[in-house]
């Protein structure tokens, strides 16, 4: 299919409402704009644009709006499904939000801060620092994603145990929708019974029915005592039992556990420069638990001690290492954060964003790693993840010294036996990451009917041309 290039008139249009400085056609310029950071996603367009106000994306989707045009709406291009890049045939235009940085106002009494779409979330946590508070979202990518996808993806993180995702941090939105027009949602509120919730509608949205141009996000006050703890464990089901009586033992003061096997370390320990084992032995598991409170410093420590004995005492944890630092509770933490690079020098790797029952996290990798070592003979099966709250990363790396193009092509396979056997436990196929384009195809065989067909009718109201990044989720 042929597809007429996109009218010069119109980008001339859209170049001056952005002014120079709000807008490139340079092909080395929106390169790096059309591809991901991981996973090959790629695309080509011939105009990114930059608006630095709310204002002037109003009028750029305005004026798209008029010709029908495409718009792929893009944060800090961090994502891992192909949500924020382009297709390959110059028919649609990239609409980045990286100079929406502004923290326009900070509210310590309501616990609030508004800040703009292209805002980068490691500034966010910095600037409500300043002011004694905690915003608790925390990723790997923070140094560069922003909270404009952040939100549009319902980003999780290592805390969602604790403070919940996005949907449970943003109070108000402001968005540009699909015919220009701007609902200006941005209310501080934590009660608000006057109708539907619209801001849900767009909180997971992946830019396909509006662009987010700022929010009100949701503070916390800044813990003052906060113990870490590397915990080694035999199997999954010792984890899941160690939360339990973490959380009955310290309730909300359990901020991250995390789930990781053992081969992910060996990754890290082989591929990451300066990292080394805590302990003196290797096991199985490990679990990465971090408390946090209000009380006077070194308050907590006394209970992460009694629950590490405890948990000894009862069989459920072989070895245990409490960070004496915050240095040394940072070094553990660059451990986990490690994961994702080491990986890639292990070669293919098709990963998996599922979320399963906590109840079922255990049986579900028993018997997915059964089945997957039984169909595809080498495969190493690396799980890890936010166990605190359902979301593994089930990620299964290519057989040492196998073809990394080979092992890869086994995609589909792979991906088949994983998700038939999440949707069998009643899970999702996508916890924290997305739907994009990765995923489209799956979601409409795990979701039903009516659901689809809802999703549908949502997306033909507020977007009835199809303009706000087309072919994605949908």
């Amino acid at each position: 299919m042929n597809i007429p290039p996109l009218p010069e008139s119109l980008l001339d249009e859209i170049a001056q409402v952005v002014g120079p400085r709000g807008h490139t056609r340079k092909g080395d310029e929106i390169a790096p704009y059309c591809r991901s950071w991981r996973d090959n996603w790629r695309g080509s367009v011939p105009m990114v644009v930059s608006p630095k106000s709310t204002d002037e994306v109003a009028q750029v989707v305005t004026l798209c709006a008029r010709h029908q045009i495409p718009i792929v709406p893009q944060g800090g291009n961090t994502g891992l499904t192909g949500g924020s890049q382009p297709h390959d045939d110059d028919s649609e235009i990239i609409l980045s939000t990286s100079r929406l940085n502004r923290i326009r106002s900070v509210d310590p009494t309501n616990n609030t801060m508004t800040v703009e779409a292209g805002c980068i979330l490691q500034s966010i946590q910095l600037a409500a620092k300043e002011h004694d508070r905690l915003f608790p979202l925390s990723l790997a990518a923070e140094g560069s994603c922003q909270i404009g996808g952040n939100i549009a993806t319902n980003a999780g993180g290592t805390q969602v145990l604790r403070y919940g995702s996005l949907r449970n941090l943003v109070l108000g939105l402001e968005v540009v929708l699909a015919d220009g027009s701007l609902w200006e949602g941005l209310r501080g509120l934590r009660k608000d019974n006057t109708g539907y919730d619209m801001k849900q509608l767009f909180i997971g949205s992946e830019g396909t029915l509006g662009v987010i141009t700022a929010a009100v996000i949701k503070l916390s006050p800044l813990p003052k005592e906060r113990q870490t703890a590397l915990i080694a464990v035999t199997e999954p089901l010792m984890a899941v039992t160690l939360l339990s009586n973490f959380q009955q033992r310290t309730g909300e003061q359990v901020t991250s556990f995390e789930l990781i096997k053992r081969e992910l370390f060996d990754f890290v320990f082989s591929h990451i420069p300066g990292s080394r084992d805590p302990f003196s032995q290797s096991h199985p598991w490990y679990v990465l638990v971090e408390l946090d409170g209000q009380g006077d410093q070194g308050s907590l420590r006394p209970i992460m001690e009694e629950l590490l004995t405890d948990g000894v005492e009862c069989g459920l944890v072989a070895d245990g290492v409490i960070a004496e630092s915050a240095d040394q509770a940072d070094r553990l933490w660059h451990l986990r954060e490690s994961i994702a690079e080491a990986q890639n020098h292990e070669g293919g790797s098709i990963k998996h964003d599922i979320a399963l029952p906590l109840s079922s996290i255990a049986d579900f990798i028993a018997e997915g790693t059964r089945e997957l070592e039984v169909s595809f003979p080498g495969v190493r099966v690396a799980p890890f993840g936010h166990l605190g709250d359902g979301n593994l990363h089930f990620n299964v790396a290519q057989p040492v010294g196998a073809d990394r193009e080979t092992f890869e092509q086994q995609r589909g396979l792979i991906n088949r036996i994983v998700h038939d056997l999440v949707a069998t436990y009643s899970g999702s196929i996508s916890a924290e990451h997305g739907i994009g384009r990765l995923r489209r195809e799956e979601n409409r065989r795990y979701k039903s009917v009516v659901e689809m067909a809802l999703m549908r009718k949502i997306k033909e109201a507020l977007d009835p041309n199809n303009i706000m990044n087309p072919g994605k989720v949908l």
